[in-house]
């Protein structure tokens, strides 16, 4: 009954099916959790009787059928269920909107794990060290998400691999407890810096009237400085050195760099290229483009600085222990990182140019400009398109436009550009939902024109 897609099988009409363990094919997917389906109907079972299968594929996957709407009554999607929303992120990998979505090899890695026990730390000790391995890394460790990865990194310079001082903090008596930091590279996300009992010594100016200057640094480190803390992102205002000159600086003082990269992939070859230009740690959120598990961040660097990290965490007990990452996610992590390791990067950039050239063509007007923008908001290597009102009353047009396209169907989500404009991201845009996104956005501008009594379509 069903349409075969390599291991997955859908219906022409887009239901969503899946093989069970009997070899019949269902016909209706009533819910997705916890890596398994839970099936209305089946060739293997009489009509409405609830049975569960395997999961072989996520909906995004398999089916064209746009997902991104409220589902109809009777409909048991567990967003359904609770009345969310879902929607096509044009936007980005943001944690508000979701994160990134898990490709089916890790979905169906933690559906696996879910299924045994195991010594948390035999586990973590195997999954690190083939992380490490795979990120051409000395040393690798998990955490709960790339905030957990600040704190446990600092926490790891402070302490060492002294039991005692792990096990002291909060306590940073006869710690060291200072971080430096540029003026440049503070945001919201050095709150996880602060939770700790140390002080931020901020140097330099955000600015380019005074440039950074390397006596700055050097003035900075004194016998209390526990870390340099480095930003690497596109959205740091100027005003610090090269990293490379803070890593010399810093060395030369005895005092390691951490350096956080949360948003900072693709390209993969940054897993491991801060590590050798000779950062000590650097962070990666796991949930944004590798695709794992949202609740997860990774940290490569140094083995001992590594080892301290994991004496503070779960399953220790001490400040790291809120940031417990279970087998599920270790496992989901893990096979993230393998998946993202074999995709093709340069196809990728070049759907990304694609979508962008079209809608270029499809959208540009005199009342809508629309222009590629490279890199995108995180200063990761793929172009995106940004759509700007042109004229009287912009900004209401635009947001006018924002909520048009969130209350359609497909729902769509889309990145602020100023008040007078957004961005159409194709980072997290899947292949099957372009043509539905053109569409919509086709249809948003029409509507946005002929609200005004413009007949022009664009």
């Amino acid at each position: 009954m069903g349409t075969q897609a390599g291991s997955y099988s859908y219906n022409g009409d887009g239901t969503l099916v899946a093989e069970t363990s009997g070899g019949a094919i269902t016909g209706y997917v009533q819910d997705l959790t916890g890596g398994q389906m839970v099936l209305e109907r089946s060739n293997a079972a009489p009509p409405g009787t609830r049975c569960y299968h395997k999961v072989l594929c996520l909906a995004s996957q398999c089916s064209r059928r746009s997902e991104h709407h409220m589902p109809e009554a009777g409909s048991t999607s567990p967003y359904a269920e609770l009345g969310v929303r879902t929607f096509i992120n044009a936007a980005g990998n943001y944690t508000r909107l979701g994160g990134s979505r898990m490709p089916p090899p890790v979905v169906e890695a933690m559906a696996r794990a879910a299924g045994h026990f195991v010594v948390l730390e035999e586990l973590q000790q195997a999954v690190h060290g083939r992380l490490a391995r795979i990120t051409r890394n000395e040393a690798a460790y998990v955490t709960s998400g790339a905030a957990a990865a600040l704190l446990l990194s600092t926490a790891a310079c402070m302490a060492g691999t002294d039991p005692g001082r792990a096990r002291q903090l909060p306590d940073p008596r006869g710690m060291k407890s200072e971080v430096v930091i540029y003026r440049a590279h503070r945001n919201l996300y050095d709150y996880a810096i602060r939770t700790l009992p140390v002080r931020l010594v901020e140097i330099g100016f955000a600015n380019t009237i005074a440039p950074a200057a390397h006596w700055e640094l050097a003035h900075a480190l004194t016998e209390q400085t526990a870390a340099v803390h480095y930003a690497s992102a596109s959205w740091t205002a100027p005003g610090a050195l090269p990293l490379p000159e803070v890593i010399r600086i810093a060395h030369a003082a005895g005092v390691p760099v951490i350096v956080d990269a949360a948003a900072q992939l693709p390209p993969r070859e940054n897993l491991w290229r801060f590590t050798e230009m000779g950062a000590d740690l650097a962070i990666f959120s796991g949930g944004k483009d590798l695709r794992g598990p949202q609740s997860t961040g990774l940290i490569v660097g140094r083995p001992a600085l590594i080892a301290a990290c994991a004496l503070l965490g779960a399953p220790h007990h001490g400040i790291g222990r809120p940031f417990k990452v279970g087998k599920e996610e270790l496992i989901g992590l893990l096979a993230a990182v393998e998946w993202y390791m074999e995709q093709d990067e340069p196809a990728r950039a070049k759907r990304a140019e694609q979508l962008v050239r079209q809608l270029i063509d499809a959208l540009d007007g005199p009342r809508c400009r629309v222009s590629r923008d490279y890199p995108n908001e995180a200063g990761q290597p793929l172009a995106r398109a940004v759509l700007r009102f042109i004229g009287i009353r912009a900004e209401d047009r635009c947001a006018r436009a924002v909520a048009l396209l969130r209350a359609g169907d497909p729902s769509i989500e889309v990145a602020p550009a100023e008040a007078d404009g957004f961005y159409v991201n194709p980072m997290t845009v899947e292949p099957e939902e372009q043509q539905p996104l053109l569409e919509r956005l086709h249809a948003m501008i029409r509507e946005i024109h002929s609200e005004e009594g413009d007949s022009d379509g664009r």
